[in-house]
């Protein structure tokens, strides 16, 4: 072994926020290691980012890297994870190991979204090895809230890194297999150097109630209702599915599920086995046949989504199904933040008509897929780390986890944040470098920064509009009839009631005619002169200024 290998840790998203996740672990000679990507996610855009459809990390170090990227594993099937595997994998263009349900999901999302890239996926499963390049991967079952989610153990020269993914422990899990304490014992007998680990809920004192005693909780609410019960969830949580079903047919009810991407899981999760024993799903056309208090509406929107299911219900836009007052919708989810307005829009709307809203407050109806304080600590036992690297989480995850370790005896704790490199080992943990990391906007078929995709602008159209102008010059540089202007999404008057295009229009007239006629020809300054002069006026009269594009025509 070179006497200068060194074994390293990188994430470019996912670090300091939760979702995007997208960690780099090199191994080899600063100057040639070789890479292996672990997670290719996305987030989802806020209304600072309007029109944009996902928000993926920026690949540009890696890229510079490709020829020593040795492969991508991805842990489990949830869109912080693998959404971004499909858009990024044509820059990547290594080989992919995934779990079959993973691999289910992301084959249906190709289809369904007409994808014609076609990543070159090796299936590997819990218990299993298997190496890329450098790296030796350990498959390790863990509990989550999505079918086949693992922990990987990375072998190295150098040392083993724990990468944990998302996990929690859960003694009654609605879908096997119970995080694996054994081989995570066993692994940490041969020696841990880094335990790289989720810190979602890092400053929840505890354990994580089972998603046994949610379904019982779910069972109790529906039983107890009068009408109809909808519920939403994470479309991607089959355990979480699976409970209501099996709740609602322990009940008496029948279940109908609505939104795209629950069929799309529910349809992969069946090839798989994982909806055995279920009764079948109702039709949409059959919902006005089926007695009110025999019927469980299952529905994508748990974020507020407006295209969802549960927001068309909420506006009463579906052709089939709706929900009157006495009806009853569940939210069997978290608040992911930054969705906290759109999920009171809809809540509101619902208890408008009538309809009671039941959450985690008022009943058992959820719990997270990530560990608390008392299941941390228990992993630390288990596999003793030399060194702990908190992932997964805000600034305040990371700092609670990097304490609750440091209090339970671990010897270096390691912060870092997205484009940190960080060296394992050999030697004692060091930050070594910063890569370049950010993100890109996927916004309809483009990809790219906020000014490649026009989403700077588009903020800027959202707070002030646009008003186009057209300023006709004839033979001697002089207006020829007045200049024709358009405004959108500006105010029609001012606050004494003078229109507003008149102001403008007046302002730019003005600036035309107050350049020198020797100067005119000079169709670039006429245009800089109008579009200052309408700005300029806009500001006065309202107290924004617009976006502005003037043409000049002779």
């Amino acid at each position: 072994m070179a006497k200068d290998n060194e074994l390293v840790f990188c994430p470019l998203g996912g670090v300091g926020e939760i979702g995007m996740n997208f960690a780099l672990y090199g191994f080899g000679p600063s100057s040639r290691r070789e890479w292996l990507i672990v997670d290719v996610g996305v987030t989802f855009p806020d209304p600072t980012l309007p029109g944009v459809d996902l928000v993926l990390p920026d690949t540009r170090f890696i890229e510079s890297q490709i020829e020593q990227v040795r492969g991508i594993v991805i842990t489990h099937a949830h869109e912080d994870h693998y959404g971004a595997l499909l858009d990024l994998w044509p820059k990547l263009k290594a080989p992919v190991w995934m779990t079959p349900f993973a691999a289910g999901m992301l084959e249906a999302k190709r289809v369904s979204d007409n994808v014609r890239v076609q990543p070159t996926i090796n299936i590997y499963k819990a218990g299993e090895r298997f190496d890329v390049g450098p790296f030796e991967i350990e498959a390790v079952a863990v509990t989550h809230s999505v079918p086949e989610p693992v922990s990987l153990a990375i072998r190295t020269p150098l040392g083993t890194v724990i990468h944990t993914g998302d996990w929690k422990l859960d003694p009654a899990p609605t879908l096997p297999p119970m995080t694996d304490e054994n081989r995570f014992r066993e692994i940490g007998a041969e020696g841990v150097t880094a335990l790289v680990c989720d810190s979602t809920n890092a400053m929840r004192e505890g354990d994580s109630p089972s998603e046994e005693a949610v379904s019982h909780g779910i069972r109790e609410v529906i039983e107890k209702a009068p009408g109809r019960v909808a519920i939403t969830t994470f479309s991607s949580n089959v355990g979480r599915i699976r409970s209501i079903a099996e709740a609602a047919r322990d009940a008496g009810r029948q279940v109908l599920v609505m939104g795209r991407s629950l069929k799309r899981v529910i349809d992969v999760a069946g090839e798989l086995g994982y909806m055995e024993g279920l009764p079948p799903f109702l039709l949409e056309e059959d919902y006005g046949y089926i007695p009110r208090e025999n019927v469980v509406v299952l529905c994508t929107g748990s974020q507020g989504e407006p295209r969802a299911a549960l927001a068309k219900l909420a506006r009463d836009e579906m052709k089939h199904v709706a929900l009157t007052a006495g009806d009853m919708v569940v939210f069997s989810s978290r608040v992911i933040p930054g969705n906290e307005k759109a999920i009171l829009e809809i809540k509101n709307q619902l208890i408008e008509q009538g309809i009671k809203i039941v959450e985690d407050g008022d009943a058992l109806v959820h719990v997270s897929g990530h560990p608390r304080r008392s299941e941390l600590l228990r992993m630390y036992g288990w596999v003793k780390p030399r060194i702990l690297v908190p992932v997964h989480g805000e600034a305040a995850h990371l700092v609670a986890q990097g304490s609750l370790g440091a209090s339970a005896g671990i010897p270096e704790i390691a912060q870092v944040r997205n484009g940190d490199m960080i060296r394992l080992a050999p030697g004692a943990a060091e930050i070594v470098d910063t890569v370049p990391f950010g993100r890109l906007m996927k916004d309809g078929r483009v990809i790219g920064s906020e000014e490649e995709t026009g989403v700077r602008d588009r903020r800027k159209l959202s707070f002030a509009g646009h008003v186009v102008l057209n300023l006709v010059l004839d033979d001697r540089y002089d207006l020829a009839g007045d200049p024709d202007i358009v405004a959108i999404g500006v105010p029609e008057t001012d606050a004494r009631g003078k229109p507003m295009e008149d102001i403008m229009l007046d302002a730019a007239i003005g600036a035309v005619e107050s350049v020198p006629r020797a100067r005119r020809k000079d169709l670039d300054l006429m245009s800089e002169a109008a579009r200052r002069a309408v700005r300029s006026a806009a500001n006065e009269a309202w107290g924004k200024k617009p976006i502005v594009t003037v043409f000049v025509t002779r």
